[in-house]
């Protein structure tokens, strides 16, 4: 498909819009409503942001992290998700794939059999929205971008 220049074509029939989550209260609601419909008994997330840091060609899509602070005579654990600011412009389906990816790192941390069965379960579709990303990674690392710029209003 990219030798015949068709990589473009083949996503954007799948996938002919992107989202409106472009800030980090939207991903942080977006999140949040994910979560308290297939986690509800998870621990809480302390902070949901895109992160410019986060480099996709290196595989890193998103990041979660766990982290436990004694604050006085207390135990405090934190739970962070940073989304790659890639997936700012990519389609709403692209992105929801990286949020239950990375909520379901609150139930399994490990990449295994039980992982994604937890994906699956939040996403059926998981495996091919996965498969589809690849592809638009591929094509933004090769090409450039898939869609035409959106004048977007702050």
């Amino acid at each position: 498909m990219i030798e015949s220049n068709r990589l473009s074509d083949h996503i954007r029939k799948q996938y002919p819009t992107t989202h409106q989550i472009s800030n980090d209260k939207a991903l942080r609601e977006f999140t949040l409503t994910i979560k308290n419909q297939y986690l509800k008994k998870s621990d809480p997330l302390s902070k949901i942001i895109y992160d410019n840091k986060i480099h996709v060609v290196n595989n890193a899509l998103g990041l979660h992290s766990y982290a436990s602070r004694v604050q006085g005579s207390k135990l405090k654990n934190k739970n962070e998700i940073r989304i790659s600011s890639v997936f700012k412009d990519s389609p709403e389906a692209f992105l929801r794939m990286i949020v239950v990816h990375e909520l379901a790192h609150l139930k399994e941390k490990e990449h295994n059999k039980a992982f994604y069965k937890v994906c699956c379960h939040m996403l059926p579709n998981y495996h091919q929205l996965e498969f589809d990303m690849r592809l638009y990674l591929t094509h933004l690392e090769l090409l450039g971008s898939v869609y035409p710029p959106i004048d977007k209003k702050d």
